[in-house]
Order: C-alpha cells, then sequence, then structure tokens
C-alpha cells in the first residue's frame, strides 16, 4: 500500500524520502532515483511532512516513538504535520496524536505552532492505492486536513472528515466490520443459492438488481467464474488478506467491549475469520471465506 502512494505522490509532483524494512521496496525507490533513508527518524529530519502506512497499532508506536522513530521530542522537528494511514485502534491514534503535539517545530511556519497529527486510514486496497483511486477518512483538526487535503487527493479520489483525533480510525474499523458481515452475508447467499439449485451467476443478476445490493456483490464477488478482475478469480490471491480483515476486526470487537456494546455480528465476524486464519489461508483474500468457510463451489 505505501509504495504505491508513495508512487503517487513522485507522479503528482512531491518530493519523496523513503523508509521501509524491506529492502526490496527500499532497492526500487533508489533505482528510481528517489531517496531511501535508514530510519524513520532520518525520514523525519528530511521532510515537512511524513506519511505512514503500516501493519498494526505496535509498528506505529514504534515508528513513531520508538528509539529510531520519528519523534526526538527532546529537540526541536522539521515535520509540521504527521499523517498516519494504518488501520490501527482510535486509542492509540490519539495516544500518537499527543505525543506528536508535545513536540516542537524546528521552524514554525503560518498558524502552525506545534506539529500536528492526522489519523487518515484508507479504503480501496492495493488495486486502488495503485490507481490513485482511494478513499482517506480523516480525524484530527480541520485546518491540518484542509491543508492535507490536496495530498490525499494525490493519493485517493476522495477525503472525508471524520471529526477530531481518532474518528478517522474508528470510521475505518467500522467500514470494515460492515464489509466482513456484508462478505459473509452474500457468501452465506450464494451457498444457500447452489444447494437450492440456483447458479451463482443468476443469483449475482439477482442480488444487484434487487434489495441486497452491496459492494460484496456487484464489484468483488466471491465465487470463483463470476466476475473477471477480483480475488476470486485468481484463487483468491491479491486483495485484502484474510489476517488483515481478522486483525480489523479484533479491534472492532475491542472497541465495542470497551464500550459496553451489544455487536453479536461483529464477534461472529471475528471467530469466522480468526477460524480462516488458523485453517491455513490467511495470507489468502478474505472473499474467500465463500470457499474455504463455507465451502461454496465454482461457477463452471
Amino acid at each position: 500500500m505505501g509504495s504505491r502512494m508513495a508512487n503517487n505522490l513522485i507522479k503528482n509532483g512531491y518530493k519523496v524520502a523513503v523508509h521501509d524494512i524491506n529492502c526490496n521496496v527500499m532497492r526500487m525507490f533508489s533505482d528510481m532515483g528517489v531517496p531511501t533513508k535508514e530510519t524513520p527518524f532520518e525520514v523525519a529530519e528530511a521532510s515537512d511532512v511524513v506519511i505512514t502506512m503500516l501493519p498494526s497499532s505496535s509498528h506505529v508506536l514504534d515508528v513513531y516513538t520508538g528509539p529510531k522513530g520519528l519523534l526526538r521530542c527532546t529537540n526541536p522537528m522539521r515535520p509540521q504535520l504527521l499523517i498516519d494511514s494504518s488501520t490501527i485502534d482510535p486509542q492509540t491514534s490519539r495516544k500518537v496524536s499527543v505525543a506528536v503535539s508535545n513536540c516542537i517545530l524546528k521552524e514554525k511556519k503560518g498558524y502552525w505552532e506545534k506539529p500536528v497529527m492526522l489519523d487518515a486510514p484508507v479504503s480501496g486496497g492495493v488495486l486502488a492505492a495503485e490507481a490513485g483511486t482511494l478513499t482517506f477518512m480523516v480525524g484530527g483538526s480541520e485546518d491540518a486536513y484542509l491543508a492535507a487535503e490536496p495530498l490525499f487527493l494525490s493519493m485517493g479520489k476522495n477525503a472525508i472528515y471524520c471529526g477530531g483525533g481518532g474518528t478517522g480510525s474508528a470510521a475505518k474499523i467500522c467500514n470494515n466490520l460492515a464489509l466482513a458481515v456484508s462478505m459473509l452475508g452474500v457468501s452465506e447467499a450464494f451457498v444457500l443459492g447452489q444447494s437450492l439449485g440456483i447458479s451463482a451467476g443468476t443469483l449475482t443478476k439477482v442480488l444487484n438488481t434487487s434489495s441486497a445490493r452491496c459492494w460484496s456483490s456487484d464489484s468483488y464477488n466471491p465465487v470463483p467464474g463470476v466476475m473477471e478482475g477480483v480475488p476470486a478469480s485468481r484463487n483468491y490471491a491479491g486483495g485484502f488478506a484474510s489476517k488483515l480483515m481478522a486483525k480489523d476486526l479484533n479491534l472492532a470487537a475491542t472497541s465495542a467491549k470497551e464500550g459496553g456494546l451489544q455487536c453479536p455480528l461483529t464477534y461472529q465476524a471475528q471467530e469466522i475469520y480468526t477460524e480462516l486464519c488458523k485453517d491455513g489461508h490467511e495470507s489468502k483474500d478474505f472473499s474467500c471465506v465463500f470457499r474455504h468457510y463455507y465451502g461454496g463451489q465454482d461457477e463452471l
């Protein structure tokens, strides 16, 4: 995700420096003539704006506050704006935002008295990251959001301001919860339809012209042989890994429990995707639940 987002920034004329623990990614950018840095701190030293895209909350904490991290709050820092596009829990987003606000700038620019943090997770996956059609869900200062909007629209087609710090992260886990539940519902419907003698292709036409139409049926169909260009058409390779969906459902379930909410579908979806990963399908796209959990059949 991050490498593709960086490529779109470069295409739109931004000067970019990158760091990644993956040496192959670093080499790819170096071969393109893009400066590469050995640590997150070195990226901060070279940048006015820093954008991070990381797998989990622990990675975000390490990259921002670890020994080689972006923040050295005992020293003035160069970047005035830090944007985290990782999918993590809202509590960690707010914790990092506070840490950023406790730092001071080397050089004050305009009304920026201190560095500012935005949590800005994305929807759309790897294909949208490559095409520059991501949707950004943004939490933090509205002034910072407006300043960052041209950056978002260089990497995506939509940027939605959600509110104060942590609300971007909250929006993302709510979106992925709804996505997981809809994929499970659509997969169950296709399996039931097959057992009742309705082909998946025919049922797709019904769903997509009726009240059950949703992204999981009309844009990301989970039945192999029904739709071209989706993970189901290539043995569930690529796309959004089941282990990442399980991680996001864990975030949603934790937030629901902390809020004392009754969210039975959240917990059921969490259980299903956890089981799917334990069965060895963690790297396959999350739509593989149709075949590998429900036992659905390919469309011939």
